[in-house]
């Protein structure tokens, strides 16, 4: 397949994705609104950082939830076994359909994606409003119901699929590479030996990144349930706005780290230096990695400056003052200098993972492990001097080491050619200067007509920032037109053509 071709499918996939990520989050933000008028900030709290995953971690770790850490007040949390068990059997049926998810996303099935995941959203949305209007005192028994039912539709949608795909002569014109689902399952192959010892170390090496990869990524949920450095309701209310503060980095963000890192390992060849690559994909590749640096950096950027002084009155209208007050504010406005982090992390990790070589990855593990003992160390002291804001920060330094690690890649990656994609992290002047107008006079609006002055100062607050935000948008149109052209002819393109 061409080079332009695996970018067109790519792009594809990737703004796909980002549709379908917006339209669950919306379904899931109105829920979720809904439910926090229902349930208490305890019971959210257990439901989303005390679950374990995996099939062996979900029974070990199942019994340590159920009779080693602390269990929840029974009258504040009810069912608390019973949601522990149901967390456990889900995580074992979604890992049935990680061989399936492993094919679409690698082959670009978009549809198959599409699908399957708006029929389990829409599923479990419907089967918790449902149970929360009629059926408020079943607390976890709720989330867990719809959390089964969510990866059954999930996994049983991939499954059929194949079963209907595999062996058809779609498959066979496609030259599939697997042409029965027996192939799918473990099996033995005469005069071969029982364990291919190459793929398995290279197997264990990217389990072992995994794994820390886990620690760096939802280390401090850990840190809360063994350590109880937060009780179960500000557990609740952290995990709240990070929900809150992550939905662009879930439905931009982990879309195109996905997509690409499918388009950088299929355009340039693992373990091969930038010389022995075809150097007309070497220019592709890198000018792909510039535009899709600048494009998350702008949008990071742009969270950054307006979720200072809007994180107040976002909570406020999501959650009423059980968020607004307290430690919520402060926790939104960290988390809006964590998206910009996560925006630039995941383009440049997704290149760093798709190219880096078994050696290359196995050094990396080392310094993944030296940099998870120091990001406990550093959430552990942070959270006790600045409460859950520290999971934050800590979470920002583990960020900013990890991005390093990835630029310093790609620069030695790219250093004998003449492609410098790192560029892509330098926006124009003009734009900067904009950005920091914006940033002054919203902090200034905030103090002046936010937010217990009334529904007239919060409008005129509103729209200041919606002046701001034309301002900066206009300005980024009219300075980074190289990155406009590339958003529309690979992102938008089929939009705009169903338009005309």
């Amino acid at each position: 397949m061409a080079a332009q071709d695996v970018l067109g499918q790519t792009a594809r996939l990737a703004s796909s994705s980002a549709l379908l990520q917006v339209l669950f989050r919306v379904v899931t933000f109105g829920l979720n609104a809904f439910t926090l008028r229902y349930l208490s900030r305890e019971l959210i709290g257990v439901v989303n950082v005390r679950v374990p995953l995996g099939v062996f971690w979900s029974l070990i770790l199942g019994l340590v939830w159920l009779y080693l850490l602390e269990v929840p007040d029974p009258s504040v949390v009810p069912h608390y076994q019973a949601g522990v068990v149901a967390f456990g059997l889900s995580a074992i049926i979604e890992l049935l359909g990680e061989p399936f998810w492993v094919l679409a996303q690698a082959h670009l099935f978009v549809r198959l994606k599409v699908i399957a995941e708006s029929l389990s959203v829409v599923s479990k949305c419907i089967l918790t409003v449902t149970l929360v209007i009629l059926y408020p005192h079943w607390g976890l028994y709720i989330f867990s119901l719809a959390q089964l039912l969510y990866v059954s539709v999930l996994v049983a949608c991939y499954v059929i699929y194949f079963v209907m795909f595999l062996g058809s002569p779609e498959a066979t014109k496609k030259s599939f590479p697997v042409a029965r689902m027996k192939a799918l399952l473990p099996s033995f192959i005469e005069d071969e030996t029982f364990v291919n010892w190459k793929e398995a170390r290279l197997t264990w090496s990217f389990f072992k990144q995994s794994f820390l990869k886990q620690i760096l990524t939802e280390g401090e949920r850990y840190m809360m349930t063994f350590l109880n450095v937060l009780n179960f309701g500000d557990q609740g209310v952290y995990d709240i706005v990070n929900n809150l503060g992550s939905l662009v980095a879930r439905f931009i963000f982990l879309p195109i780290e996905e997509s690409f890192y499918v388009f950088f390992a299929k355009v340039l060849e693992r373990g091969k230096t930038v010389k022995d690559q075809k150097q007309d994909d070497v220019a592709m590749a890198a000018n792909v990695l510039e535009l899709l640096l600048k494009f998350v950096l702008l949008i990071g950027l742009t969270i950054t400056v307006f979720g200072y002084a809007y994180s107040q009155l976002a909570l406020d209208i999501y959650g009423g003052s059980m968020l607004s007050s307290g430690t919520g504010p402060d926790l939104l406005r960290c988390y809006s200098l964590y998206v910009l982090f996560l925006a630039v992390n995941g383009v440049t990790e997704c290149f760093t993972f798709a190219l880096m070589c078994k050696e290359e990855v196995d050094r990396y593990n080392f310094v993944m492990l030296a940099l998870s003992f120091i990001f406990l160390c550093i959430s552990y002291f942070l959270t006790h001097w600045y409460g859950s804001v520290g999971f934050i920060l800590a979470n920002c330094f583990n960020m900013g080491i990890r991005i390093a690690h990835s630029t310093h890649y790609i620069y030695h990656y790219f250093r004998e050619s003449t492609h410098r994609p790192l560029m892509g992290l330098l926006p124009s002047p003009a734009l900067l200067l904009v950005y920091f107008i914006s940033a002054v006079l919203t902090a200034f609006s905030e103090v002046l007509f936010c937010c217990d002055k009334g529904w007239m100062a919060r409008l005129i607050h509103i729209s200041i920032g919606a002046l701001c935000l034309a301002a900066s948008l206009v300005t980024m149109f009219c300075t980074e037109t190289k990155l406009i052209h590339f958003v529309r002819s690979q992102f938008l393109s089929r939009y705009l053509k169903k338009g005309t």
